[in-house]
Formats: C-alpha cells, structure tokens, sequence
C-alpha cells in the first residue's frame, strides 16, 4: 500500500526512491548480469539480473505502491506482462474478455493460448447480467479494459469484480489507458492491474516496457516464479528511463487531459463529425460509471468522420499530429485500428463490436492545445470530398 497520501507524492517519491549505497536521489542503472557472492550460499541479495535486479527492483517497488498492490513485476513490453499473467492458467481454461480490447490480447490469446487449450469469448462486460450469464464451469478469468480500445467503452470494474469473485474468477484489468493517477483497479476489486507502460508511464515514445501489480502474496510468488522461469524481463536501464517518466505523470496527464477535453469538444460540434468516443463527454456511453470509478475520462478519443470524408486524406494532411501506432507520448498520435492496432481481429468480429473502417483513434498530446485543433479541423477540411 501507499506510503503517501497523494498520488502526486508518491509517484515521485515512492517504491525505493534512494539508493541506500550513495544517497543519490536516481537509483542508479545497475547494468550487470551478475553478482559476486561471498560464498556459497552468501548472496548480497541478488544472484542474476533476470531474477532480480536494483534498478529493476525499485521500479516495481514504485509501480506497486502507486497500484495500491502487493507487489509488482516489470516486463520487456506490456504483451510480456500479460503473457506471464495468462500463464497462471491452465489447458482446459477459459477467459472472458470485453468486447472491444487492444488487437494484441485478442491475437495472444487467439493464436498464441490456444495452443494450450486456453480459449476465449468475448462478453459484454458493460452488462454484468450477460456478463455473468457468459461464466462457465471452464471460465476462470476475465480481462476488462476500462476505457476499452478503441471504443473508449466503459466498464463497471467494481460490478464486474464483485460479479466474478462469486464465481471464483481472476479480475485482470489492463489499466493502460488510465495509469494509476487516474484509476485505481485493485481498490475497486481486481486481482491483477497490467500495464503497457509504454504509454502514459514511460510518456516519451522512447522505451517499451510492461508492469503487472498483484493484490496477494499468494499471486506475487506465481508471478515471480513464471517471470524468472520465462525470463521476460525489463532490462536495468528501461527501468531507469520508466522510473524517470512516471516522475512526471501527473503534470503529464493533467495536460493530456485538459487537452483531450478541448479536442472531444470541438469533435462532437463538428458538422463533419459522425461520433465521438470520449468517456469525459456528457452523453457518452458509461460517463456515470467512469465518473465514479476515474477521476475523468483520460487522454484517449476516438471518432468517426462523415462518409463524404476521405479519411485517407485526413490522415496524409496531418501535419502536427503523427500517424503513428502506440499512444500515451508528449506528441499527439492518431491511427488506423482496422488496419493497425486491431487488424488481428478478423473483421467480422471488428464490425460485430463496432471497430468500422472509419474509426480514428487520436491520442492527445501536451503540444498548445490552440495547435491541436487547428492541424485536426484543417485536416478535416482537405478530406472533404467535393
């Protein structure tokens, strides 16, 4: 749990903020392999950096502490996080996942846990009577992202946890979107928060990285024993760089929001705009669900253009906001989830759930907001087919 009472505090002084050999206010990137022992058996507390290392160490010790958790564990990216959290199941297994979720978890569990006989179905976790109704006698976990990529869906975590504990289900929540300054999943019910800190976390482009946060020591000994034995481990100075952007998640996301909320705005009053998708606008899907469980609707908009709009175009007149895949960067990022982020999912499944070949998927940067808009409206005007 927090030792600080402000998130604000804690994200910078949190976890193990000092290193204790020297004082220095940075830990220190311990870029070694190996330690020398003392003798056999006479360890100074680390063997072999994929088991444990210092700089490594103080990063889950941040992340942990942030989620509200038992521990945490740090990953070469955020699919390698949930790769381990998914090994905790066993071939017979079932998962349930929500109907709109990242393209990279639905092709891991598609094309990579079926091999092992642990199997999927997407359930409306927005409705928790057909959310329960989806529990099996095989199911024994449920992935929920709130907000949900890319329809910015919102799901009542709390509802869902309590739901699933009386089936003796695993609550995972990919918290990617929100981070720990804005959303808390482990205080509303779930048993494991994932990150692909990547995004928000990291908040520079520059480091790909993943984290897991567990409730119990029961969960954080599984965990640890699948991180050492498959050896997905975040290297000493990724962990250094990501400590060093979670610093700064606040002033980030502060910005990213009052941005975000700037941009949704104007979206939802533009003659050329057909939907918005922003859980921080009024009249959004799960505004009231998202009101109380976050503490606003993030940095994450989606929308779709009229169809007298080229949205090729759009995309090729941009000149601030870069077409990019990934999100959470200082830079604004737009995408193509059809063809980029959830091209892995069959496109009947992407019309099923609402992914169209219109879909636009913008993140929000912290560039002057005044910026923001005008490269959107003024791509929006060359699209226009005359």
């Amino acid at each position: 749990m927090s030792n600080f009472k402000n998130t604000e505090t804690a994200l910078i002084h949190g976890g193990i903020s000092i290193d204790e050999r020297t004082g220095a206010v940075n830990i220190p990137i311990y870029q070694t392999s190996t330690y020398k022992q003392d003798g056999l058996g006479k360890m100074r507390g680390y063997e072999y950096s994929r088991t444990g290392n210092p700089t490594r160490e103080a990063l889950e010790a941040l992340i942990a502490e942030l989620e509200g958790g038992y521990a945490g564990f740090a990953f070469g990216s955020g699919m390698a996080a949930l790769t381990a959290v998914l090994s905790l199941l066993h071939s017979g297994d079932r998962v349930l996942i929500s109907s709109n979720v990242y393209g990279g978890t639905f092709r891991l569990l598609s094309k990579v846990f079926d091999h092992f006989d642990i199997t999927y179905t997407i359930s409306d976790t927005t409705d928790i009577a057909s959310f329960e109704g989806d529990i099996a006698e095989d199911v024994k976990a449920v992935i929920i992202e709130s907000p949900a990529n890319p329809l910015m869906t919102v799901t009542d975590i709390r509802a869902v946890a309590e739901a699933a504990h009386r089936h003796g289900l695993l609550v995972i929540v990919d918290n990617t979107f929100m981070t720990p300054y804005l959303q808390k999943p482990l205080e509303l019910g779930a048993d494991i928060v994932v990150h692909s800190a990547t995004k928000y976390l990291g908040g520079h482009s520059d480091v790909v990285s993943g984290l897991a946060v567990v409730n119990s020591k029961e969960l954080a000994e599984k965990i640890a024993f699948i991180q050492n034995s498959t050896g997905g481990v975040l290297g000493p100075f990724d962990s250094f760089l990501l400590i060093r952007g979670i610093k700064t998640l606040a002033v980030r996301m502060d910005r990213h929001v009052y941005n975000a909320e700037k941009v949704a705005d104007f979206l939802s009053k533009h003659d050329a705009v057909k939907n918005v998708y922003y859980p921080g606008l009024s009249d959004s899907q799960g505004y009231e669900v998202n009101r109380r469980q976050a503490k606003n609707g993030g940095a994450m908009i989606s929308f779709e253009l009229k169809d007298n709009y080229d949205i090729n175009t759009f995309f090729e007149s941009l000149q601030l906001v870069s077409l990019a895949e990934s999100l959470g960067g200082v830079e604004s990022l737009v995408c193509h989830p059809s063809s980029m982020t959830h091209a892995s999912i069959p496109a009947d499944i992407r019309k099923k759930v609402g992914i169209t070949d219109g879909l636009i998927r913008l993140s929000v940067g912290i560039e002057q907001i005044d910026d923001i808009i005008e490269d959107v409206a003024q791509a929006i005007a060359k699209s226009e087919r005359k």
